[in-house]
């Protein structure tokens, strides 16, 4: 059991353990649907607070073989699947959280190596026949891993926080490319690759008219597709968790529900956990987000943004465009490019059908007042005055 390499399941032991824990255990046959197969890359993005970091560390706890987890899945819905044993404790996991290797590198350009680097040595000590010690390409030392086994095993990847570097080095694109092309190397037409899964807040970041990883499936807050009801809590979870804690429905629903994916209604999960284990509703956002945050992107004041959002500070939805999106923090052309980074932040949620956009809920319209009226923006404080008067 490594670090990196098969992975133990602590980390996931922790959740099913606690006061309260919502089974998504799901995904995990979605997941093995893909597996060994050409749709096997599989990248899902979401705001923070919704569960990305659960659902890596319940992946790996899963397929690792690094650990035991029967008693841990048992009972879960992932149970009753008829590929369930197939799978479990079955494959050799590499587990990255880019965010965790980005605090080890002094400069955003040393991210790929570092990872590299880390990686090789639990390698080598698990393959010590399979990696020279001078061996430097992680993708060589794994493909010559893969063509010496019999039969011939591949890796299950999980990287989780995929995306940090685009926000929290902005600027740096030589340091954004130059990592691209480390995935890349590490996915494109590689059959040692089991299957990959992939979390992070953004999309895969887009330069020019294609990505750079054009093999991955992309699961979104604009796009959830069939796994809408992974991104955050269902409608009927919430409902189960407000009879078991003798919580108000409706109060939940107006301060966390307003996330949207196909038909189903979404919750955010940090902040119904939260609520749960309170004596009030109330707004929990600021204990992992900030309004500045949020306050940087208003002030832009782009193409009548100010405008759009005191529209919807008043409940009405806004027409977007989200396809112009690059997927970073950065290259904004248009108004709409702008409030689509929000929605991957969770700011604000996407009708897909009526490809517009609107304030979620109670907690989110309460840090959009925070950030209007502590920023530069005076005109739109006066604005919004005035609209409570009416």
């Amino acid at each position: 059991m490594g670090i990196y390499l098969n992975p133990g399941n602590d980390a996931f032991r922790i959740s099913v353990n606690d006061d309260i824990y919502v089974d998504k255990s799901g995904l995990i046959s979605f997941v093995n649907s893909r597996i060994n197969k050409r749709k096997r890359f599989i990248c899902v993005s979401r705001p923070r607070r919704f569960g990305k970091s659960m659902a890596a560390e319940m992946l790996a706890a899963y397929y690792s073989r690094g650990c035991d987890s029967h008693e841990l899945f048992r009972g879960l819905e992932i149970a009753q699947d008829k590929e369930y044993r197939t799978h479990l404790n079955q494959h050799h996991v590499i587990y990255l959280n880019i965010q965790q290797f980005i605090r080890k590198v002094e400069k955003p350009e040393e991210l790929s190596r570092c990872v590299e680097r880390k990686v090789l040595e639990e390698l080598r000590e698990e393959f010590p026949d399979g990696v020279r010690e001078d061996e430097t390409s992680l993708s060589d030392a794994l493909s010559v891993i893969y063509s010496k086994s019999s039969p011939r095993q591949g890796f299950v990847f999980i990287v989780d926080e995929w995306d940090c570097i685009f926000r929290e080095a902005k600027e740096n694109v030589p340091a954004q490319k130059a990592y691209l092309e480390f995935l890349r190397d590490l996915f494109k037409d590689r059959i040692y690759v089991t299957a990959a899964y992939m979390t992070g807040i953004l999309p895969i970041k887009k330069y020019g008219t294609h990505s750079a990883l054009n093999i991955f499936d992309e699961f979104s807050m604009t796009n959830p597709d069939v796994l809408a009801p992974y991104v955050g809590f269902t409608e009927e979870e919430v409902k189960g968790l407000c009879e078991e804690f003798g919580k108000s429905f409706d109060e939940v629903k107006m301060w966390y529900d307003g996330y949207f994916g196909g038909n189903l209604h979404i919750y955010n999960p940090k902040s119904v956990v939260d609520g749960m284990q309170s004596l009030k509703l109330k707004s929990f956002w600021s204990s992992t987000e900030t309004y500045e945050a949020l306050q940087v992107y208003i002030d832009l004041n782009m193409d009548g943004l100010k405008e759009a959002v005191i529209s919807m500070l008043g409940g009405d939805a806004c027409p977007v465009d989200v396809g112009t999106f690059q997927n970073d923090m950065t290259s904004f052309k248009s108004r709409d490019d702008i409030l689509t980074l929000l929605v991957h932040l969770g700011y604000l949620a996407y009708d897909e059908d009526a490809r517009s956009m609107y304030i979620p809920n109670e907690e989110v319209r309460a840090e959009f007042f925070r950030a209007v009226k502590n920023g530069k923006r005076v005109e739109l404080v006066k604005m919004i005055e005035m609209s409570e008067l009416i």
